[in-house]
């Protein structure tokens, strides 16, 4: 028994072959049993929103191929062979080729499975849905393309040409879709970081509007006056944006002048009849009201308050509310509002009266009301 065991077969005692043997079996029950215990422990996969890290990892278990275990226990065997030249080379390249297929089916399964876990709170929106899939498809040829150069180089291939041919091409395809692909990059750029989304009321440059749709290319708002505006992405981002949906308030300051004439007290009491006013009205918080400047006809009061909306209808309704509570509040005090007067000094009246024959006309205007009044001044 013991001298058939020392015959040799293709330069190998049969010991050696039924070690390796052993060492194949061995290897891919091991392997085998290994799966089957990390599956039975590991967390079964959930909806990708709901997934974690274990959950992803009991997908890239899962996703161990069988044929990958059978290579790897015939070269762990194979090793212990000594084996032509060319065989050996076979296995090896054989063992690599499947290699790099089972790591790009990992990477695979973690870039995208990443992807969906990083946005899954806002993965039923359409861009969001949208800028996922092309994120997948881009690392999906990324990392295929990848073990394929790495194969090819293995096998034997001089991939020096092919790397460069596909730069050349690249970059040619890169100057004749440039515009293309600035707005592409400019679309993951706005879904990734999300300066808007649909719905947002924007403003930019000289325009404004809402949100309708984000695309590739471009993004459609809707005026206010009606027409949709249709803004290439690159554009967008280029560009400051006011992004008022996301104003929590909105800050208001406004300015009331009174008469030169007001009594000091009444003056002083100003403030707080404002103050009173602001704080009387619902969905406002009044910040300061003061005295602030001496004007041409009409001493000046600056007042700063927050309407606690970000719509703007609610906005002008709440300072239309203040206003009219301002007003009637000067009314019943007796506190009048300025406005533009002129006082005309005249001098060498005394000639000018005797140039007329004892009687001259003096034009006064009255102000506020716009209407011109001839005062007739007799000698």
């Amino acid at each position: 028994m013991l001298q058939f065991l020392e015959n040799q077969v293709y330069g190998n005692i049969i010991t050696l072959w039924i070690l390796a043997a052993i060492v194949i079996a061995v290897t891919a029950a091991a392997l085998m049993g290994l799966r089957v215990a990390l599956l039975k422990r590991l967390p079964k996969p959930r909806p990708e929103a709901d997934m974690a890290w274990k959950h992803i990892f009991g997908e890239l278990v899962e996703r161990l191929s069988t044929l990958f275990i059978l290579i790897a226990s015939v070269y762990a065997g194979a090793s212990l062979l000594a084996l032509p030249r060319q065989a050996e080379e076979l296995i090896g390249t054989i063992f690599v080729i499947a290699l790099f297929l089972q790591c790009a089916l990992w990477a695979d399964r973690i870039a995208g499975a990443g992807l969906v876990w990083k946005f899954a709170s806002n993965k039923t929106k359409a861009p969001i849905r949208s800028a996922i899939s092309l994120m997948q498809a881009v690392a999906r040829v990324t990392i295929w393309s990848l073990a394929l150069l790495l194969i090819l180089d293995n096998v034997g291939f001089d991939i020096t040409a092919l790397i460069a041919g596909l730069g050349i091409g690249g970059v040619a395809v890169a100057l004749a879709l440039q515009n293309v692909l600035g707005d592409l990059f400019s679309s993951l750029a706005i879904v990734l970081d999300r300066p808007f989304e649909v719905g947002d009321f924007i403003v930019f440059g000289d325009q404004s509007g809402n949100v309708e749709k984000i695309g590739i290319k471009t993004t459609r708002i809707r005026s206010l006056s009606g027409e949709q505006i249709v803004c290439a992405n690159s554009d967008l981002i280029t560009t400051r944006i006011h992004n008022y949906k996301r104003m929590a308030q909105r800050r208001v300051v406004i300015s009331i002048g009174v008469m030169y004439d007001t009594p000091p007290d009444t003056l002083e009491a100003i403030p707080g009849i404002i103050q009173e006013a602001i704080e009387a009205t619902e969905r406002a918080r009044f910040d300061r009201a003061h005295f602030a400047t001496y004007g041409d006809s009409s001493l000046n009061f600056e007042i700063v308050f927050w309407v606690l909306s970000e719509d703007y209808n609610v906005y002008m309704d709440v300072q239309q509310a203040i206003n009219f509570k301002i007003f009637r509040a000067f009314g019943e005090r007796g506190i009048g509002f300025a406005f533009p007067t002129r006082t005309l000094h005249l001098q060498a009246f005394d000639t000018a009266l005797a140039e007329a024959g004892g009687k001259i006309p003096v034009r006064l205007q009255e102000a506020g009301n716009g209407h011109d009044q001839a005062r007739e001044s007799e000698a």
